[in-house]
């Protein structure tokens, strides 16, 4: 029996909703800000820290969780990393001040690093290997969904009911995944074991290092606008809080439906072609955005235009990765959400600090340069994979 077989149809499943699960843990503030800031009495920036901060924990962290629990049983380790993420937005929702958010948060969000490569990692394991591509996608839906459905429901709740209820609807959609995930998800799967020198030889593998580069300035792009969009749009428009609703549900049903449309064409198109595909949606999405900043109407268009992008460009960032180098895919994986968190890092301080000098409309144009330097590596990419795959076929 195979493990594609032992798996069940639900095992892909109930790694996607982990990732939906995650995805909302770490998006949550966003969603939130308002909020955050007017019952701690901090200002909009540093409640905005919670995602630059929480950012920095996890790219430091994914790299660093891959290589301690590689040789762990992934069902249980997925599971123990949901329960934690569980018990942190359960505890978060009582947090008395923002220091006590923060450091909870923080070390939350160092468990919470290792769920994302890892759920990649195992998904590579539960399918055979010509439906990978399509299970990777899917298992990174749940990252859709998290935009699609949960920041939505968070902006909503928090705008209702306050941001306390937001993390206690978080924490009982996490107590839901970790009991689905550890009935369905199999037993028994490790992943290669992460030895020191597999850093080594993914750092030489320069097609694996210009990925994880596309990744980086991909996130970092969209971070300075998408970090303060409640805010851009409030300030830029006069949106009250339910538009601003609209527009992160618009952003994420968009984005998950990218994601359906990668799913089912990543196969016979190929990952790179994909890749491009959505980066340059997400690239004409933003510069929409930039164009048409004061137009709450036109806003909302460039978003769904630019969500349908998002999530699948992440997808397909994975599945190159895992072909680039299918020996070293659970670090290589672990690495790119480790940039991805970067990109986050870098994008939510320089939009913070742009929102700070009043340079609202500047948040645009520096979100296209980073996407422009994207769209340019991934281009560059393809002439290295060209290069790579001869050189693997003579070795």
């Amino acid at each position: 029996m195979t493990s594609a077989s032992a798996s069940g149809r639900l095992a892909p499943t109930s790694l996607m909703l982990g990732n939906l699960v995650t995805g909302c843990s770490v998006l949550a503030p966003a969603g939130l800000l308002p909020e955050l800031a007017s019952d701690l009495a901090v200002g909009i920036q540093t409640a905005g820290l919670l995602i630059t901060f929480g950012a920095v924990v996890l790219c430091i962290c994914s790299p660093l969780t891959a290589w301690l629990t590689s040789r762990f049983d992934r069902r249980r380790l997925l599971a123990a990393t949901l329960l934690v993420l569980t018990l942190g937005n359960l505890a978060s929702a009582f947090a008395p001040d923002y220091a006590s958010l923060l450091a909870l948060r923080l070390v939350m969000l160092a468990v919470g690093a290792l769920y994302t490569p890892q759920a990649a990692g195992t998904a590579a394991l539960i399918s055979p290997v010509e439906k990978r591509g399509s299970t990777i996608a899917y298992v990174f839906l749940g990252w859709s969904l998290a935009a699609a459905v949960g920041l939505p429901m968070i902006t909503f709740i928090g705008s209702h009911s306050g941001w306390r209820a937001a993390y206690l609807a978080v924490a009982a959609a996490g107590a839901v995944s970790f009991v689905l995930l550890t009935w369905r998800l199999p037993s028994g799967l490790k992943g290669a074991p992460v030895a020191l020198k597999t850093w080594t030889e993914l750092g030489r593998n320069r097609l694996v290092v210009l990925l994880l580069l596309v990744t980086t300035l991909q996130m970092s792009g969209q971070f300075v606008i998408f970090t303060f969009m409640g805010p851009l749009l409030k300030r830029l428009t006069g949106a009250d809080s339910n538009q601003i609703g609209l527009v992160f549900a618009i952003y994420g049903a968009c984005g998950f439906l990218g994601v359906v449309i990668a799913t089912r064409i990543v196969d016979g198109w190929g990952a790179y072609r994909t890749s491009l595909l959505f980066t340059c949606l997400m690239f004409a999405g933003v510069s929409a955005w930039t164009l048409a900043a004061g137009t709450y109407v036109l806003m909302a268009v460039a978003v769904a235009i630019w969500g349908l992008g998002f999530a699948s460009t992440n997808s397909m960032q994975q599945v190159r990765l895992v072909a680039a180098a299918p020996p070293l895919a659970s670090a290589s994986v672990s690495l790119n959400t480790s940039v991805l968190y970067i990109g986050q890092a870098i994008g939510s301080a320089i939009g913070g600090s742009l929102f700070a000098r009043d340079l609202l409309g500047t948040t645009g144009y520096v979100a296209l340069m980073f996407l422009t330097l994207a769209l340019l590596a991934i281009l560059a990419s393809r002439q290295r994979a060209q290069i790579a795959v001869p050189a693997r076929a003579a070795g």
